[in-house]
């Protein structure tokens, strides 16, 4: 009888742990299934959201690119000057050798997509240079009149399908925010007389006031930056020189500096610079620099 209860306990016993390890298995089965839609499935949707703004990033730049190929075809259009026209449609080989390297770049090649960026600015200075000596050549040649009515009127076409491709720059740009590059918008400059009140014509500008907005960029990196102002006279000058700076291996003369201390956040910016020179009327340009890179510019006219 004792040997029969002994054995009906070691078969509850057995019961028993049998009934403990299903329940542990339950259990664990339970926190793989919680670990997964908590943890795993979130951080997938994450990589997939950073990817999918990689392309658009990818995307802006090539649109860039484009703008750039159209605009040194409008130049070349427009001008008779052979020596000119060779030099433009070298740069404009290489524009489009950099968009057929940017097109076989995947979009998540960090270091080659910063690479193509960062010529962006470059061929941004050229075209503009271009353009100034184009405008140069028409305006002392009179008798081509007629024909730069036509090409106004060719440029607007241009300038319709560059805009139109702005317009898709500007709200992929809204995406894209991985990029650690700071960036100047909302710009506004207000010339001053000798007494401190805003002017517009040329004999009278003492001071210049202007500012802009660096935008908010978590994924820039906080600190202690300087803010350099370049401002371009209509002769292409660099007004009030105060010194030079590093930009892409090359030294630039700057008309104002300034330190910041940026947190990533929204930060409003005001700079002064005093005329102590001889001002021209025309329009005058203004670049703004920061950590090696052009972030923004605007130009004003003074009559």
């Amino acid at each position: 009888m004792e040997e029969q209860t002994e054995k009906q306990q070691k078969k509850n016993n057995i019961g028993m742990i049998a009934a403990g390890v299903v329940v542990a298995l339950v259990a664990i089965a339970a926190a793989v299934l919680i670990y997964h839609q908590l943890y795993a499935k979130p951080l997938m949707q994450e990589n997939e959201e950073l990817k999918e703004l990689a392309e658009l990033e990818k995307q802006e730049m090539e649109n860039q690119y484009r703008e750039f190929d159209l605009q040194y075809e409008q130049l070349q259009s427009t001008i008779k000057n052979d020596s000119l026209i060779a030099q433009i449609e070298e740069e404009r080989r290489k524009t489009q050798q950099l968009l057929e390297e940017l097109e076989r770049t995947k979009a998540t090649d960090a270091a080659e997509i910063k690479r193509l960026k960062a010529e962006i600015a470059s061929l941004r200075e050229v075209l503009k240079s271009y353009i100034v000596q184009v405008d140069s050549l028409n305006r002392l040649n009179q008798s081509l009149s007629e024909e730069n009515t036509q090409i106004k009127t060719q440029m607007a076409e241009q300038n319709t399908q560059i805009t139109h491709l702005s317009t898709e720059r500007n709200e992929l740009k809204d995406k894209v925010n991985i990029a650690a590059q700071l960036d100047a918008t909302g710009f506004w400059v207000t010339p001053k007389n000798k007494k401190g009140k805003d002017t517009q014509k040329v004999k009278d500008v003492k001071r210049l006031a202007f500012g802009f907005t660096i935008v908010k960029n978590v994924t820039a990196q906080n600190g202690q930056r300087i803010v350099y102002a370049r401002i371009l006279k209509p002769d292409n000058s660099v007004m009030g020189k105060k010194g030079t700076f590093t930009y892409e291996d090359t030294s630039l003369e700057y008309t104002e500096k300034k330190y910041i201390d940026y947190t990533g956040e929204e930060q409003k910016m005001t700079m002064y610079s005093d005329v102590a020179e001889f001002l021209e009327a025309g329009t005058y340009r203004i670049f703004i620099f920061c950590d090696s890179q052009m972030i923004g510019q605007t130009n004003f006219t003074l009559k």
